[in-house]
């Protein structure tokens, strides 16, 4: 469980250090288009290692780990929920379908009536 009391601090390094991870991005792409003469291993390996490049440098940002750390709480807090048994997400599915035909028959029977209060009792048409 996550200290509610730890204040962080934002600093303009944790953003300069996305810009680049970004611009790692953007080179790994304009290096795959701008090698199209090249063999498709080598434009994919520009690829790959602007897409790698980019993804350490973001991880190593503050943000970054801020995400990291709540992926871990995330994963651990997915790990904690009882899940239904095969049965019972049977059971409730079979349960949602009876409700939603309930309700169909219902409103349908309700918009019958009140169509026949107002065009045969009211209006007088036939």
């Amino acid at each position: 469980m996550a200290n509610p009391n730890v204040e962080t601090v934002n600093t303009s390094s944790g953003k300069w250090l996305l810009g680049v991870a970004v611009l790692l991005v953007v080179a790994g792409v304009i290096g795959f288009y701008a090698l199209a003469q090249q063999p498709a291993y080598v434009r994919g390996a520009a690829l790959f290692a602007g897409l790698v490049l980019g993804v350490i440098v973001a991880l190593v940002s503050a943000p970054g780990k801020e995400f990291v750390g709540f992926a871990r709480e995330s994963y651990r807090e997915v790990r904690k929920v009882v899940w239904p048994t095969r049965k019972e997400a049977g059971q409730m599915t079979g349960l949602v379908f009876v409700f939603v035909v309930v309700m169909a028959l219902f409103l349908w029977s309700a918009d019958k009536l009140i169509e026949w209060v107002i065009f045969s009792l009211v209006l007088g048409w036939k």
